[in-house]
C-alpha cells in the first residue's frame, strides 16, 4: 500500500517581494548611511515616510478590504504621537516650583503642578501601550456604538469626520493642557537618549522599518486569512453575509481596532522623528490626505499604501519647497486624477500594463507549427 505524498505548499512571491523590501529598507538604506552615501536628512526623511505607510496599511485594511471609509484615522495617529511625546517631555523637563517635572509650555501658562492625566506618562512602558492600546480601545467603543447598529457607508464616513473635527477643536484650546494650538515639541530626548545623535536618528529608522515590515506581515496574513475573506464579502455584500448568518458587525469591529492600532503605532514611530505634533496633523483634513495615499497607491492591495503613502508624502516634500501654497490643489488635483483615469491606483495600473504587455507579446509571437506534421498533412 502506497501513501500519497504530501502537496506541495505552493511558492508565495510576495513574500520575496516583502524580503526585498526588508532588505532595502531595514538593512540597505542605514548601511548606506553609516557609509556616508545616504545623508542623516534623508534618512530621517525617509523614516517619515515609512511611519505614515504604516498608518496608510492600516487604512487600506478598513477601506481597500472592508469597504468601511473612515475620514478619522488621524485621530488614532494622534493619540499615539501624542502619549510617546508627552512622555519625551517630562523626560527632559525641568522641576517646576511643586518638585514636578513640568513641560515649559505649562510654566509659559502659570501651570507649576503637572496635570493629573499627565503623571502616567512619566513611564515609559505606559506611554508605549496608551499609543497602541487606547487607539483600539476608542475604536472598539466607536465600533461598537457604530457597526452594531448597522450604520455604514456615507453615515459613518460623516460621523467619523465629524469626530475627528471635535478633536481637532479639543487638541487646540489651551484648556487641555496639550500645548494648544502649538502641540508638543522640543523634544530632546527618548530612553535617556539624545534625539540629536545621528546613532538615535538611524536606530529610529531601523526600528520603523523593522516593524513596519512586520505589520506588512501581519496585515498580510489577516487579509489570506478567513477572516480576511469575510472582511471582502462585507466591502462586496454585506447584507448577503447577514443573511448567510454572519456577525457582521463584530468583524467590522476587529479590522477597526486593528487599524486604529496600526494608526497609534505610525504616531508613536513619527513624533520622535520629526520632533512636533501638532493638531494640525489629528484633525479632518489629514484624514483625508490619509485616503488620498491609499488611493493613489492601489487600495486593496497592502502595497499599495506603502506606494501610495512613500511616494506623495515624497512628493509633498519636494513640490512645497517650491510651491507651498499649491500644494493642496495638487493633492485634490491628484486624487481627481486617480478617481477618472485609473481608479486601481498605481499598483492596479502597473498590472494592467503589464497583461497589456503580456497579451501583446502572445498575439506577435508566431505559431510554431512542426515541419513533420506540415508534411504529413500534405502528402
Amino acid at each position: 500500500m502506497t501513501v500519497a505524498p504530501a502537496p506541495a505548499r505552493k511558492w508565495d512571491p510576495q513574500l520575496l517581494w516583502v524580503g526585498i523590501f526588508g532588505a532595502v529598507f531595514v538593512v540597505g538604506l542605514p548601511l548606506a548611511n553609516a557609509l556616508g552615501l545616504v545623508s542623516d536628512y534623508y534618512l530621517n526623511l525617509f523614516g517619515k515616510y515609512l511611519a505614515l505607510a504604516i498608518l496608510a496599511l492600516g487604512m487600506d485594511l478598513i477601506w481597500g478590504y472592508t469597504g468601511i471609509l473612515s475620514l478619522g484615522q488621524a485621530i488614532f495617529f494622534g493619540i499615539g504621537a501624542y502619549s510617546i511625546g508627552m512622555h519625551m517631555l517630562l523626560e527632559s523637563s525641568g522641576k517646576g516650583v511643586y518638585g514636578e517635572r513640568v513641560p515649559d509650555f505649562m510654566i509659559w501658562n502659570q501651570v507649576y503642578q503637572l496635570p493629573l492625566f499627565w503623571k502616567p506618562y512619566t513611564s515609559v512602558v505606559v506611554a508605549l501601550a496608551s499609543s497602541l492600546l487606547l487607539p483600539a480601545l476608542l475604536a472598539t467603543v466607536i465600533g461598537f456604538l457604530t457597526f452594531r447598529r448597522r450604520l455604514r457607508g456615507t453615515y459613518f464616513a460623516i460621523l467619523t469626520q465629524a469626530i475627528a473635527f471635535a478633536v481637532w477643536l479639543m487638541l487646540n484650546r489651551n484648556e487641555m493642557k496639550l500645548g494648544g494650538t502649538n502641540g508638543l515639541t522640543d523634544f530632546k530626548s527618548i530612553l535617556g537618549v539624545s534625539l540629536s545623535s545621528p546613532g538615535t536618528l538611524r536606530a529610529l529608522y531601523i526600528v520603523t522599518a523593522g516593524l513596519l515590515v512586520g505589520a506588512l506581515l501581519a496585515s498580510r496574513a489577516i487579509v489570506r486569512s478567513k477572516t480576511g475573506l469575510v472582511l471582502e464579502a462585507i466591502r462586496d455584500n454585506e447584507r448577503r453575509l447577514e443573511f448567510l448568518g454572519y456577525n457582521t458587525a463584530g468583524f467590522k469591529i476587529f479590522v477597526f481596532a486593528v487599524s486604529a492600532a496600526l494608526a497609534g503605532l505610525a504616531g508613536l514611530l513619527y513624533a520622535p522623528q520629526v520632533g512636533i505634533i501638532t493638531p494640525s496633523q489629528v484633525g479632518v483634513l489629514p484624514s483625508l490626505e490619509i485616503v488620498i495615499w491609499v488611493a493613489f497607491g492601489g487600495r486593496g492591495t497592502l502595497w499599495g499604501a506603502l506606494v501610495g503613502a512613500i511616494s506623495v508624502n515624497w512628493l509633498r516634500s519636494v513640490l512645497t519647497a517650491t510651491y507651498p501654497t499649491l500644494w493642496p490643489i495638487i493633492l485634490g488635483g491628484l486624487f481627481v486624477t486617480v478617481i477618472m483615469l485609473f481608479p486601481e491606483g498605481l499598483v492596479g495600473l502597473a498590472a494592467r500594463a503589464k497583461t497589456l504587455l503580456a497579451r501583446r507579446r502572445r498575439a506577435v509571437a508566431p505559431a510554431a507549427i512542426p515541419a513533420s506534421g506540415v508534411n504529413r498533412h500534405t502528402v
